[in-house]
């Protein structure tokens, strides 16, 4: 099964951390490919010389953030009493596509996603 990544797998992998890229190739190699958003990305890009990040990212779906996101973001914003646009859309994304969330920081990601009616699972990385 595919999954949404959050900021924290992008860092684990400029990390080159082992495990989030094992897991990554194998499922490449399955034919299955993971997903993060252009917020996601966007959070975590801070130069050009992040190489390790720019290649795990060329094995990601990036998904974008609509006008249409928008405006569904601010309401389970709204509903969680909460105000991370980037996270909110994560979870959107991995609802919409019933696809798990791999993270380092499950809290935020687990309350909004306790909002809707399809809740995505949400994972948090190994150690």
């Amino acid at each position: 099964m595919s999954v949404v990544y959050d900021a924290g797998a992008l860092i684990a992998a400029e990390r080159s951390d082992r495990v989030v890229w094992a897991d990554h190739r194998a499922r490449l190699e399955a034919g299955v490919m993971p997903a993060t958003t252009a917020p996601v990305a966007a959070q975590v890009s801070r130069s050009s010389q992040q190489v390790q990040l720019r290649r795990f990212l060329r094995g990601c779906d990036v998904l974008p953030f609509t006008p249409g996101d928008a405006h569904e973001v601010g309401r389970l914003l709204a509903r969680a009493a909460t105000a991370d646009v980037v996270d909110a859309h994560v979870v959107l994304v991995a609802s919409r596509r019933a696809r798990p969330i791999l993270t380092s920081d499950p809290h935020d990601l687990t309350m909004l996603s306790q909002e809707l009616a399809a809740r995505p699972e949400v994972r948090t990385l190994q150690p």
